[in-house]
């Protein structure tokens, strides 16, 4: 027992470091800046009261809130018919339908703002004839809602198709032979199995909207903005720190509360009890082409549509607008080349973090109370307001902020996560017996990590690795606060010209847009690898 404790702790031990260096201390200097009223650049911070007496701030919150809970609903109720069709069914291209989901979730935040508006904005080719027929999305809170489906649909519909796989085809069969419909034995018998799956997703899309900052910038307007484009105003164009603060203490105070939710929920499914699975169904009858019928067609108008109107909107930019000239630009040569060079060094960083982490997790499992707390610890990174924690680096190490790898750490810290979770996943559900077996043949811990645990999960390694990597690659926030001229990115460059006059540089813009997206893709797609065939259990 002794001895398993400390290998806990040694494998938590720089991961932890990590976190308290590099976000547990940033968070705290920036709140005892706000709330202690100290000076910044010699201008005093401003004090405007607790955020609640202030009607403005409340609409913000509120907002904020409503939207987060609005979007869950949303893709519950359009993700959960595509999950059963992709579960149940069997039919020509599902294993290629089902690698397309993740495509959204692997764009950069500010590339998938931009694919929404050129399918629904005042010229995509959706949101133009709208507005001619006189419904215009263009200041409307749908316009966000959009963009929050387009990015968070997938992990719904991917939850859902896991969960419908763990169900029982022993009871589901009992229950039509006891006389259950199709629709009430959904409800009864596959439903309970699957619901545990989906609240898990519900809780990673609602901290996804909540702390949202490149959607909530450039779809939410001035008029439907978040509390994380508040937080950014005030610090960034007001340096009002006080007010700044105290909405960062109350997100973060509500983030961690669903983070600890859904660390709890992760917890309770990890499991390595194999059920036989219910088989798949030819696709035949007209019910079964329906909802196929039904769920193509939402996934392609949601989430296919906005990104092949993009890749357009690029092409068309390239070859017909002004946007030929980005070849010759140098800081798009800058900015490509630090994008690949920062993606590159960060992901060697988040891989570490990311492996220890869920080694210390599986070290952990023994006791409940410090496993569960550990297992949330991984997703800090991903509650945590980025603007606020970039600010925090700002005022916490200023002295570090010419260094590179102060901007390679915040890289690795926002995107390790992803990697923890997905080898914690493979990890909970590897039977015990193989590295029991090993360990009896005279193998140490690291041999058996690396003869027998590694080959069994590498494929979800592989999968945290490539969202990790498209992460990085889209990274904005950050890179927005704390890049220097010599630093700039791919999203920051995007986000300049977007802000400049001129049709050029919005072609610019689109181009640099689309080949982001593409290269997010390939990237994505390169480190995860082919798609496996899946057995259908008959």
């Amino acid at each position: 027992m002794i001895r398993q404790r400390r290998h806990a702790l040694w494998l938590a031990a720089l991961p932890l470091l990590v976190v308290v260096l590099a976000l547990v201390a940033p968070m705290a200097r920036l709140l005892g800046q706000g709330f202690w009223g100290e000076s910044v650049t010699g201008m005093a911070v401003i004090d405007s009261g607790p955020w609640w007496q202030d009607a403005h701030l409340r609409f913000r919150v509120g907002w904020t809130l409503v939207q987060a809970l609005a979007t869950c609903v949303l893709c519950l109720v359009l993700g959960l018919p595509m999950a059963w069709v992709l579960a149940r069914l069997e039919f020509r291209g599902r294993l290629w339908w089902q690698r397309a989901l993740m495509l959204p979730f692997v764009v950069p935040t500010l590339v998938a703002a931009l694919a929404v508006l050129s399918l629904w904005g005042p010229r995509g080719w959706l949101g133009g004839p709208l507005a001619q027929a006189g419904w215009s999305l263009v200041d409307t809170p749908w316009m966000l809602l959009l963009g929050n489906v387009f990015f968070n649909l997938c992990l719904v519909v991917r939850a859902g198709v896991d969960g419908l796989a763990r169900v029982s085809a022993r009871q589901l069969a009992a229950a039509r032979t006891l006389g259950a419909t199709p629709w009430r034995a959904f409800w009864r018998v596959e439903w309970p199995v699957a619901a545990p799956w989906l609240a898990s997703a519900l809780c990673l899309v609602f901290l996804y909207c909540f702390t949202g900052f490149g959607l909530a910038l450039v779809l939410g307007g001035q008029r439907w903005a978040t509390v994380e484009v508040e937080i950014y105003t005030l610090v960034a164009h007001e340096l009002a720190l006080g007010p700044a603060a105290r909405l960062a203490v109350a997100m973060l105070a509500l983030t961690l509360g669903v983070a600890w939710v859904y660390a709890w929920v992760e917890r309770r499914l990890a499991s390595s009890n194999r059920v036989a699975p219910v088989p798949r169904q030819a696709l035949a009858g007209r019910a079964a082409w329906g909802w196929w019928a039904l769920s193509l067609l939402t996934w392609v108008l949601l989430c296919g549509a906005p990104l092949l109107a993009l890749l357009v909107q690029g092409v068309h930019a390239l070859w017909w607008g002004q946007g030929a000239a980005v070849w010759a630009d140098a800081d798009v040569h800058l900015a490509l080349g630090n994008t690949l060079r920062f993606t590159a060094m960060a992901l060697g960083v988040a891989t570490v973090l990311g492996v220890l982490h869920a080694l210390a997790g599986q070290a952990m499992r023994r006791w409940a109370l410090p496993a569960l707390a550990w297992r949330a610890s991984a997703y800090a990174p991903l509650v945590v307001s980025p603007v606020a924690l970039a600010f925090g680096f700002l005022l916490l190490y200023p002295q570090w902020l010419a260094s590179m790898p102060l901007l390679v750490l915040a890289y690795a810290l926002l995107a390790y996560p992803f990697v923890a979770k997905a080898l914690a996943g493979a990890l909970d559900a590897l039977p015990s017996q193989y590295a029991q077996a090993a360990s009896s043949l005279g193998a140490g811990p690291w041999r058996v990590w690396w003869r027998v645990t590694l080959p069994l999960v590498s494929s979800a390694l592989r999968r945290g690795v490539a969202f990790a990597a498209a992460t990085m690659l889209g990274e904005f926030a950050v890179s927005l606060l704390l890049s220097r001229p010599e630093w700039l990115t791919m999203t920051t460059l995007i986000y300049q010209r977007l802000g400049r006059p001129g049709a050029a540089n919005l072609d610019t813009a689109w181009v640099l847009s689309a080949g982001l997206m593409v290269l997010a893709l390939c990237v994505f797609v390169l480190i995860e690898g082919r798609p496996r065939r899946e057995s259908n259990h008959a």
